[in-house]
């Protein structure tokens, strides 16, 4: 029987022909591309990049009410800077010209609404028969007293017929920290608008300050509001009646006529409103130097105290 040769190898599977070439996936182009990106990079990263594109974008990424309020106050290319906390905030802050029996008093005042409340020192109004205001445009106003109260050493006044006033934003007094840069601004002597600056020297210093109405700053001269510390007097007598508070202490130059003006954050938010300087003076150094001027040892009533104010003073408390 013959046998039929066999193959050397085996036969080639049956022919598959080849699938054509897919086309190339195609990128996407353009704003596209860009925001999914962005969208990618976010996820990846988290919040770090979020912040970043606002801070590129002029946006403001934190939720604190303070620093989303200071962004609107000073403008971004001014931030920080003493000439842009100035013109911000300098519309915000009055000249106050109180008369009474005692004579008359030179102050200062921050407006917190448009139509013209004011919050300035007690001292600066107490026992006062009329009370003149002068905002930073020139205009003069004739002002009431709403609320007063000497424990505090605050006052709320408002202006007669004002309107369009430019409100100063409160900041929080609780976030204040030794050696930050702050801002002053009053009427020292009488000169309305003046800015100064310096820092946080301390915070929570006990400062006493008289509540007779007969210790009222003086519109000039020497010395400035007579208050105590550490139980010495400085700048006379403080009399009789007395309240001592938690202040804010700064070395920015104040003078007699800054009590009740701002002292302001570099955002441009209103910490501490000024109500006590010493003042050195020949009755208390015996150098027969008749000057007396700021030394850099200012204080000032945290503004979280004048908030929780507020509404005692609106009510039309006279304590």
């Amino acid at each position: 029987m013959t046998q039929q040769p066999q193959a050397a190898y085996p036969p080639p599977p049956p022919y598959a022909p080849e699938e054509p070439p897919k086309p190339p996936r195609r990128r996407a182009k353009g704003p596209l591309a860009l925001l999914a990106a962005v969208a990618i990079a976010a996820a990846a990263i988290g919040g770090g990049t979020a912040y970043a594109f606002q801070e590129l974008t002029g946006g403001d990424s934190s939720s604190s009410s303070s620093t989303a309020t200071s962004t609107d106050v000073v403008p971004t290319s001014q931030k920080g800077t003493v000439s842009g906390v100035a013109e911000a905030v300098s519309p915000s802050i009055v000249e106050i010209s109180a008369k009474s029996g005692a004579g008359s008093a030179t102050g200062s005042g921050v407006i917190i609404t448009d139509d013209g409340e004011i919050i300035t020192n007690n001292h600066v109004i107490a026992g006062a028969s009329s009370v003149k205001v002068t905002t930073d445009d020139g205009k003069s106003y004739t002002a009431k007293v709403v609320g007063t109260d000497s424990k505090k050493d605050l006052a709320l006044i408002k202006l007669e017929g004002a309107s369009g006033l430019k409100a100063a934003s409160l900041g929080d007094s609780d976030n204040v920290k030794i050696g930050q840069d702050v801002v002053a601004i009053g009427s020292p002597e009488g000169l309305t608008g003046t800015v100064t600056s310096g820092i946080i020297s301390a915070l929570d210093r006990d400062v006493t300050v008289s509540t007779d109405e007969g210790q009222q700053q003086p519109g000039g001269g020497e010395g400035g509001w007579p208050f105590e510390y550490g139980g010495e007097q400085f700048n006379g007598d403080t009399g009789s009646s007395k309240t001592t508070y938690k202040a804010l202490q700064t070395d920015a130059s104040l003078n007699p006529g800054n009590s009740g003006g701002a002292l302001i954050d570099m955002n441009g938010n209103i910490i501490g409103i000024n109500s006590a300087m010493y003042s050195p003076s020949s009755a208390q150094s015996g150098s027969g130097d008749s000057g007396s001027g700021s030394v850099g040892l200012g204080f000032a009533i945290p503004v979280n105290t004048v908030k929780a104010d507020l509404d005692t003073l609106r009510a039309g408390s006279t304590d």
